[in-house]
């Protein structure tokens, strides 16, 4: 049995990328809704934060950030693949070596980590999440995916209109600032 070194840093934030056995398959957007289960469970039994998420049809990227004092990622990742495996078919093909320890043959056995080192790591893989819809030929834009944690950022970000009326009035008491602000805003919805 392999034994793998992995970097293993309590409370530590962290790039994967998991991948399908079949590589022409799309069962991660077909059945997004039996991963996001998964994935839900996995969160109510170890918590951990999804800071940016994007899936594909036939792999994922995900970056976590584990609680303090919990470093075993590989624990959620086997929880996350095992109920997700046990809630769709089998695949036509499952390899010999997986059927010989009598796996289903859906995921690929390992998946990649990253430690995020710092500030500038942690903005190129969240750049890497957000490019990977374009440069799989999925998306025309980083925000028109709907399974990227970008597209729902930039959902709400579009919804919210933020309008500017007029200059804000220079008053020394904060309160009366505000006041007039609002009185303008109503004045503004109104005339909508």
């Amino acid at each position: 049995m392999s034994n793998y070194s992995r970097l293993r840093v309590p409370g530590g934030t962290y790039f994967f990328t998991v991948r399908l056995q079949d590589q022409q398959s799309d069962l991660l957007v077909s059945r997004i809704d039996v991963l996001r289960h998964a994935t839900q469970l996995c969160l109510n039994r170890w918590p951990f934060k999804i800071d940016a998420a994007v899936i594909l049809p036939n792999k994922l990227h995900m970056i976590w950030t584990l609680p303090d004092g919990d470093a075993d990622y590989s624990k959620r990742w086997r929880m996350i693949k095992t109920t997700f495996s046990r809630h769709v078919p089998a695949p036509d093909y499952v390899p010999p070596s997986h059927q010989r320890r009598g796996e289903k043959g859906i995921w690929q056995r390992r998946f990649w980590e990253h430690l995020i080192r710092d500030d500038e790591d942690l903005a190129l893989h969240m750049h890497l999440i957000r490019a990977a819809p374009l440069h799989a030929g999925l998306a025309k834009g980083p925000n028109t995916w709907p399974h990227s944690s970008f597209y729902k950022r930039h959902a709400v970000h579009k919804r919210r209109k933020v309008r500017t009326i007029g200059p804000a009035p220079s008053s020394p008491s904060p309160t009366v600032a505000a006041k007039t602000i609002r009185k303008q805003q109503i004045a503004a919805n109104e005339s909508y």
